[in-house]
């Protein structure tokens, strides 16, 4: 097991995983992306059975007898719970393409795991590939994967500077010669987001959403939602805390760009912080190349639009944010990913 795994290694690796809080993706060396699905499994409390995984298990989110409960192994970046990780990574998989790499003699495979992990947060997802059968495991910090995902020019002397929107993390780093210069991991994600939202409709409109409705109402924040330019007012469905009955209520857009205010703000300072803590040659590269946003929550309406006001740093959204951590670590198993040269005149 190597920590930081060189490309070298990485060539070797027949399969890549990135298990987030919210959502599990495979790379399957030859045949690409071949699972992008929630992060939940559905088991049977009685009998211990697995009902369901993935997009089917996350719909039965708070729908559910009392005897099925939705589990969620991966949280805030880490393996939690190794049995049921396994047990949904097994079922996404599927039959045919888990014969396919048992077939392979000797089963390399690659995870992403947050920058800092601790041992800990480390071991937990070697054991749930070695419990897909992998008999060598490398780990790959999750930052330098989505920087590559997207693009970025990583092994170069300039300095880039990446934020990864997670559900329920948020990490901002400076790259630099193919490794992290500085790099801070804040716990606030997407899910930090929902909350403060649904905390706001209940002290103030008592109403109480269902639990996977909270993402229209930022989508009623469309386009420039956090932002003033936004939609004055929207309308939203929910249950009322006191008679249990449906209603809907108008709801005030600057009222809940304040409520999230405050997770915000804690993003923005973990940018100060990383910035402050940058060599100020690399700082002086990034007033002109700006932040790259990566991760499922970059796509929250106006979230770059907000931190441009605030950094005053050119902010840019990667094509496709949701996937840049898995597509990097593919193209790493792939070999495009061409090793720094470190004296090229000795070529």
């Amino acid at each position: 097991m190597t920590s930081n795994a060189s490309l070298e290694q990485l060539r070797r690796c027949h399969l890549a995983v990135d298990l987030g809080a919210a959502r599990t993706r495979v790379f399957v060396k030859g045949a690409g992306l071949v699972v992008d699905q929630p992060s939940a499994a559905a088991v049977n409390t009685r009998t211990g059975a697995l009902i369901a995984v993935g997009e089917f298990a996350e719909r039965m989110t708070g729908r559910t007898p009392a005897y099925i409960r939705v589990v969620r192994p991966v949280q805030g970046g880490s393996v939690v719970h190794i049995d049921m990780a396994q047990r949904m990574l097994r079922h996404l998989l599927g039959e045919k393409l888990r014969r396919a790499l048992r077939r392979k003699p000797w089963l390399r495979a690659a995870a992403c795991t947050p920058h800092d992990a601790d041992p800990l947060a480390q071991r937990a997802a070697v054991e749930t590939m070695v419990g897909l059968g992998a008999r060598r495991v490398e780990l790959v910090d999750t930052l330098i994967a989505a920087a590559v995902g997207c693009g970025l020019p990583v092994e170069r002397p300039e300095a880039t500077m990446i934020l990864m929107c997670g559900a329920a993390t948020t990490q901002v780093a400076v790259l630099s010669l193919g490794s992290i210069v500085t790099a801070q991991r804040i716990p606030v994600g997407g899910e930090a987001i929902d909350h403060a939202i649904v905390q706001h409709l209940r002290h103030h409109h008592e109403l109480m959403l269902p639990s996977q409705s909270v993402r229209p109402l930022q989508v009623a924040l469309s386009g420039n939602g956090l932002t003033e330019h936004g939609p004055t007012s929207t309308e939203i469905h929910g249950r009322d805390v006191a008679t249990g009955l449906a209603r809907s209520v108008r709801v005030d857009t600057a009222a809940v760009r304040d409520a999230i205010h405050t997770p915000l703000t804690a993003v923005l300072d973990g940018i100060g912080k990383v910035l402050r803590d940058c060599p100020p040659d690399l700082v002086a590269d990034l007033a002109d190349r700006g932040i790259m946003m990566v991760g499922g929550s970059a796509l929250l309406p106006g979230l770059d639009e907000m931190l441009r006001e605030a950094t005053g740093m050119p902010v840019a959204i990667a094509e496709r944010p949701d996937v840049c951590a898995i597509l990097g670590i593919g193209s790493m198993l792939e070999g495009k990913v061409q090793p720094m040269v470190l004296n090229p005149m000795a070529v």
